[in-house]
């Protein structure tokens, strides 16, 4: 039975034990240590947290399981088990709108994926899904966790039975932010949208070591997976950019243009621009000889608000453009033909491309604009 003389020491225990778990939680942001923040830095890379401020509106974050650690033993594990088991995971606003982010911290274990750590992404996945907004990926990771084994697996085997549930019905957005291989570059590559850093991102289902000791060949990370190979060749990248700040930036205006769910509309904005304007412009764009090429983005600077608009899949299939842009305020998906690059015909290529982005518009209630200039 508690005693009046006992309260002030009871009360005493209980500040002591918030005063520590404060401590906790405010280790568990600081990350492991100096050092490993600044041999983050010194590759050109922000800290996931870092990111995490560039994305999201100022003050908005809220952190899901910061305490979480491994309960993994053998490989020295059981001596290293850091807070956050290098993931972070939780929910912010952009542009006001709610959106569910998690980001791998390369500072611990290198990103790699473990059993709690895949535990921290299923759970906010979940809450993505059964609240209805937009899910953004920070990837900067080295794959799974190999110490951990089926563990580990086990954990990407949920996060692409999540991808695949959550495709079409929320937005999903991969940022790649360092050297993702494996299990690591599988997710990004069902999500909706990809975006990747020059030089500092990677995406590749092995590295160069193993490709060199099967084929013989010498290639370099970005030779194998950068951003420019997957922006023009491979077409898995949507967006490339030079440094993380721009393309969070650029993140949180495609995030402006989409819809936070399969079953509202995308978000509507006053407009200055008049939609009854006359388009005179197009009449010395657009020439009467069908054998004369023209850059069809100056026919849709003049169509669109403002002139603004976002190219998705910029430098992949040239001789097809899709875009969003707004037309009275309203988001609009644009597919039209390049007469600049190969006379706009349709390959292989620019199919899939046309086909891909048809279909997320589809899935979130974006009306199609075509603009049809092709030979065949």
């Amino acid at each position: 039975m508690t005693t009046v003389e006992d309260v002030p020491a009871e009360a005493n225990d209980a500040r002591g034990r918030v005063a520590e778990l404060h401590a906790i939680r405010e280790q568990a942001r600081r990350g492991p240590s100096e050092r490993a923040t600044e041999a983050q830095h010194a590759k050109g890379k922000l800290t996931a947290r870092e990111r995490i401020e560039l994305l999201l509106d100022e003050g908005s974050f809220r952190e899901v399981e910061p305490l979480r650690r491994h309960r993994a033993t053998g490989f020295g594990l059981e001596a290293k088990k850091p807070y956050t088991d290098g993931v972070i995971t939780g929910w912010g606003t952009v542009h006001g709108r709610t959106v569910f982010v998690y980001a791998h911290d390369f500072r611990i274990f290198g990103g790699a994926l473990g059993e709690a750590h895949a535990t921290k992404i299923h759970k906010i996945m979940d809450m993505a899904i059964a609240a209805g907004a937009p899910l953004v990926s920070l990837n900067d990771g080295a794959g799974a966790r190999i110490q951990e084994g089926v563990s580990a697996l086990a954990g990407y085997g949920g996060i692409f039975q999540r991808n695949t549930k959550a495709s079409g019905v929320i937005p999903q957005i991969s940022v790649m932010l360092g050297p993702c291989a494996g299990g690591a570059a599988y997710s990004p590559a069902l999500t909706d949208f990809v975006f990747m850093v020059r030089e500092t991102s990677q995406m590749f289902i092995t590295g160069p070591d193993v490709v060199r000791a099967v084929t013989g060949e010498e290639i370099t990370q970005n030779g194998l997976g950068g951003a420019d190979v997957h922006a023009e060749t491979s077409g898995v990248c949507h967006f490339a950019y030079d440094d993380e700040q721009t393309c969070l930036e650029e993140v949180r205006y495609l995030i402006s243009l989409l819809p936070s769910n399969n079953r509202e509309n995308p978000p509507s904005v006053a407009c200055e621009d008049p939609a009854d304007r006359s388009g005179d412009t197009l009449l010395d764009l657009v020439p009467a000889d069908g054998n004369r090429p023209y850059d069809m983005r100056a026919v849709i600077e003049e169509l669109v608000d403002d002139g603004e608009f976002l190219e998705v899949h910029e430098r992949w299939a040239t001789n097809i453009i899709v875009a969003l842009a707004r037309m009275d305020g309203e988001v609009v998906g644009l597919v039209a033909n390049q007469p600049q690059s190969l006379a706009g015909v349709l390959d292989i290529e620019a199919s899939e491309k046309a086909a891909r982005f048809v279909q997320m518009c589809d899935a979130f209630n974006i009306p199609i604009v075509t603009l049809l200039d092709v030979p065949g």
